[in-house]
């Protein structure tokens, strides 16, 4: 390997491409990925039906996505973020009119072979038109006032309609990923004390606004935050899923009871085993330590993102990088907090591992464009 690398100018350019990924991501996203194959093989009784079999094809095609990405320059995706941004806001406004309604929410658009989540394609596209606006934008007009108000509607408009939808923990996702690109860039930190402040506000007048005509939240939002204040005021209704999830928690202890010998997602006490609350049927099965190993696996896919946008020169290259990894980041630490109880339940997948096709798509989209920056950044 290292000597093809040395004489990679003798290489056909398409090989030269393949030897240039960043190979140990290739193989943590393979890992978390084999984690997840695993775990929704567990919640099914051991069968690779309904969940492994369909969760491995769209894992393939993600790989598939994810070279097809990395194989073109990341220029062109610089000068076409705008256009996916639009596209993914076009796809949005058709959630309002056509999109399938499931469990309460709108946020899905029907395409036959699989249900499409346009909000978790924005959260990849936002990012994209934030870095090529920041790598466009002059340095000493980052913090200017016109010039923040820009990219803070890029991020509010497409925020709102998810909140709409409702999707409460997408939206924060999007505020969050697109607050800390606009944070690496360099505008100034007194713009987001302001909002921190802002939303210390908002936090106040959503309680005051409960019962009011004028009411903020939904009412099985306030009812998640009694929950996640105290899940036993309700139990086996609104606290259920919290307290079931603490119940799997608890039970695994240090090492587990065993590999599908999960009494809490076997005996379907625990609900979304497959989605939103499989990270608590790892932490049953595999105990503190299956738990510790798979955040361990997160956090190097972090630290070799965080690498590969140090090693670039280019400002796209390094915010797109950046952005992602603080995407994915957010992904998992939501999900943990969720089932953990240390935040309200949101409905945010653990990246991977839960089962669903959109996640796991623009996921390995979004790492194909980390590739490309590695691939086609200058030697």
């Amino acid at each position: 390997m290292t000597y093809l690398a040395n004489n990679a100018q003798s290489i056909p350019t398409g090989f030269r491409k393949i030897l240039f990924l960043n190979w140990p991501l290739v193989l943590l996203m393979t890992s978390v990925a084999s984690v997840g194959f695993l775990m929704l093989y567990s919640v099914a009784g051991g069968s690779f039906s309904p969940w492994v079999e369909p969760q491995f094809k769209r894992f393939l095609l993600g790989l598939g996505v994810m070279l097809f990405v990395a194989m073109i320059p990341i220029w062109f995706w610089r000068n076409v973020s705008a256009v996916a941004y639009l596209v993914s806001f076009g796809l949005l406004l058709a959630v309002e009119f056509f999109g399938s309604v499931g469990m309460g929410a709108q946020r899905w658009i029907d395409l036959g072979f699989m249900r499409l989540q346009p909000s978790e394609l924005m959260k990849i596209t936002l990012v994209m038109l934030l870095a090529a606006y920041y790598d466009w934008l002059p340095p000493e007009k980052t913090s200017r006032p016109f010039w923040v108000v820009l990219p803070v509607l890029m991020i509010l408009i497409p925020t709102a309609l998810v909140l709409k939808q409702p999707d409460l923990g997408t939206s924060i996702l999007l505020m969050a990923a697109g607050g800390g690109v606009m944070f690496l860039a360099g505008v100034h930190w007194a713009y987001f004390a302001a909002v921190i402040a802002s939303g210390v506000g908002l936090v106040a007048a959503v309680f005051q606004s409960r019962g009011t005509e004028w009411q903020l939240l939904k009412n099985y939002q306030y009812r998640r935050i009694d929950t996640f204040l105290d899940p036993s005021q309700d139990p086996l209704g609104a606290g259920y899923h919290i307290t079931q999830s603490k119940i799997a928690l608890g039970s695994g202890g240090w090492s587990g009871r065993g590999f599908m010998q999960g009494t809490q997602s076997r005996l379907n006490f625990l609900p979304e085993k497959h989605t939103d609350f499989i990270f608590t049927t790892l932490a049953e099965e595999f105990g503190f330590i299956g738990g510790l190993s798979l955040l361990s696996i997160y956090m190097l896919v972090i630290i070799f993102a965080i690498a590969a946008a140090i090693a670039t020169k280019d400002r796209f290259s390094a915010l797109v990088t950046m952005g992602i990894a603080l995407t994915f980041f957010l992904f998992f630490a939501v999900n943990m907090s969720m089932v953990m109880g240390l935040m309200p339940v949101v409905g945010v997948p653990l990246p991977m591992v839960s089962y669903g096709g959109s996640v796991m798509l623009v996921l390995m989209g979004a790492f194909g464009l980390i590739q490309s920056a590695n691939i086609h950044r200058p030697r």
